[in-house]
């Protein structure tokens, strides 16, 4: 059985923001294709069946390496992976500095 998982305020947030933008330079039937591609690869990662690496690959940190990066699109998923559940922590445009944006990622508590 998969594990359930959740988004976070700020990854909810982007995610508004990534569909905002796509119904105005793409029309509304792209931003619901778009949408449907990050909600299936979410679904992707939770099975395992998603390439995915640590952060940690990315950057020399202490962020722990339950902490991982996907792409999809042009835009990359950072996600944690806890016990239970997964947690989609925010949407990132490919470019962006990711090693920066990555450095301030903080987990939320588990709930």
């Amino acid at each position: 059985m998969n594990k359930p998982w959740r988004v976070t305020p700020q990854a909810e947030q982007s995610l508004l923001d990534i569909a905002q933008w796509t119904v105005e330079t793409f029309g509304a039937r792209q931003a619901d294709a778009y949408e449907q591609d990050i909600l299936a690869k979410m679904d992707d990662i939770v099975s395992g069946t998603a390439h995915t690496q640590s952060c940690r690959v990315l950057i020399d940190s202490s962020l722990s390496d339950d902490i991982g990066v996907t792409r999809i699109g042009g835009h990359y998923l950072i996600y944690i992976e806890y016990p239970d559940s997964f947690v989609l922590l925010d949407l990132l445009h490919q470019r962006v500095d990711l090693t920066r944006h990555l450095a301030r990622v903080s987990p939320p508590q588990r709930s």
